[in-house]
């Protein structure tokens, strides 16, 4: 898993969580110690408009 450098907005625990819990057998995580260590302390979430609930229901 590749951790650029990105918008605080982005390096989130979930998205980290999410790609922990996705690996099969070995994960590699690559990215700044830092970066990592922001994204295991940024516990906010962040209400996402995906539309999707709107393009599942018959209209």
């Amino acid at each position: 898993m590749c951790i650029p450098q990105s918008s605080p907005m982005l390096l989130t625990r979930n998205l980290l969580y999410t790609g922990i819990t996705r690996a099969k057998k070995l994960l590699i995580v690559i990215g700044n110690k830092n970066i990592i260590q922001f994204m295991i302390d940024n516990a906010d979430i962040k209400k996402r408009n995906t539309g999707l609930k709107y393009k599942l229901s018959e209209h």
